[in-house]
């Protein structure tokens, strides 16, 4: 089969074998056609693909996207958990015993305070207040006899016409007429003021609960063991209760005084738990007078406008509070940030486009971007997209980012 070949073929197979220089010879003829005719094919195809081989090309550089750390003026913030709570929060209890009449309000309305809520039977107490006023109008015209009786004594005594005696009985009954007045007055009173308990109002304004007994039952008005009817709290505004830490009590003291007002005050921003941002200003308007030594913490309340009624009370969230002033700083996105176990860095190109590791120190966030406190300058080009890929004095193709990139 190797004879069937022309010579130029034969030649490949040879060189690919290792037997080129013996084809030239009798003997390296014979060899070469008692080849098998599988190797020779297998030699040959060796042979075309050795000549038609070539080196590799080296891979182009890989695209990466650079930026320039952004400089920005800060306010680094402290944030703590903390809860909802309502500025006033009322259980609302019957106050005089009777059926309930009426209710009037639907549960979770927006109420006013002196919102009529609940009526009880009225009657029982519209008849006492009868019988009380009566009982007044008879205490007063006592009190005039006796005060008829006690001028005509006063004369009839200069006159010597009664004794003293008399004339003392005279005065001290015109005395217990006036105390008999001022019992009936207070009868009265209190007759009228238990007939407008019957009418349950709203001693503050804020949301009302459920009704907690319909009408047609009985309600007991004993104090403070009286039938809980419903409960109020208000809404607009809201407090926020956190606890600190003694040092951070002692940093916001600090800052608060430098501003040198006596009417400053700490700001302080609330986020619900499905909010990412802090969209809710307040200021903090109290601290607790002692520290708690068990905990080693001081509480905080921060106040917050609720117009729309969304904070509602009870909800956990989010507070947090300034720690310390306005100062410039260095921001990247924390994608642009790599790690190699405990340390921190990222890719810088350099000049002619070549990557170098810079170790950095890391601060907190700010409007989502990482403070690069230490090992970066202003005008360095840091690759933001494509870190993975990279290796040290790697030739890159740097191209620059979009503006919405870099957040």
């Amino acid at each position: 089969m190797i004879d069937d070949l022309d010579d130029e073929n034969q030649s490949r197979i040879l060189e690919g074998a290792g037997l080129a220089a013996s084809r030239r010879t009798p003997a390296g003829r014979r060899s070469l056609q008692r080849l098998p005719p599988i190797l020779a094919l297998l030699l040959l195809a060796l042979a075309g693909c050795g000549s038609n081989a070539q080196a590799p090309s080296a891979p182009p550089p890989p695209v990466v996207k650079i930026d320039h750390p952004q400089l920005r003026e800060i306010t680094l913030w402290d944030e703590y958990p903390g809860r909802i709570a309502a500025v006033a929060s009322v259980d609302v209890r019957a106050r005089v015993d009777g059926y309930l009449d009426k209710v009037n309000f639907k549960a979770g309305d927006q109420v006013s305070k002196g919102d009529l809520l609940f009526v009880i039977d009225p009657r029982p107490y519209r008849t006492r207040l009868n019988h009380a006023q009566a009982e007044l109008e008879q205490a007063r015209a006592r009190l005039d006899l006796a005060r008829n009786n006690k001028v005509r004594a006063e004369r009839m005594y200069k006159s010597k016409a009664i004794s003293e005696e008399e004339y003392d009985a005279r005065s001290k009954g015109h005395l217990e007429a006036e105390a008999a007045v001022r019992s009936a007055e207070a009868d009265v009173g209190e007759a009228r003021l238990n007939l407008e308990f019957t009418e349950v109002r709203s001693p503050v304004a804020g949301r009302v609960g459920r009704e907690l007994i319909t009408a047609g039952n009985l309600v007991k008005g004993s104090g403070g063991d009286g039938t809980l009817l419903t409960f109020i709290v208000s809404v607009d505004p809201v407090y926020v209760y956190v606890d600190v830490d003694e040092r951070s009590a002692l940093k916001y003291r600090r800052l608060t005084g430098a501003s040198g007002s006596a009417e400053s005050r700490i700001p302080a921003q609330l986020a619900l738990a499905d909010e990412a941002g802090f969209a809710h200003p307040g200021h903090i308007d109290y601290e607790s007078p002692r520290l708690d030594a068990g905990t080693g913490t001081l509480t905080l309340r921060g106040v917050f406008p609720n117009p729309d009624g969304l904070l509602t009370p009870g909800l956990f969230t989010r507070l947090r509070v300034p720690g310390g002033v306005p100062h410039p700083a260095l921001l990247l996105p924390d994608r642009a940030i790599a790690s190699d176990l405990a340390n921190r860095f990222v890719w810088v190109v350099k000049a002619d486009n070549r990557v170098e590791r810079r170790p950095v120190t890391l601060g907190p966030l700010s409007d989502g971007l990482r403070v690069i406190a230490e090992g970066l300058k202003p005008d360095d080009r840091v690759v933001i997209e494509g870190v993975q890929k990279l290796r040290p004095d790697q030739e890159v193709k740097p191209e620059s980012a979009e503006p919405g990139d870099s957040h």
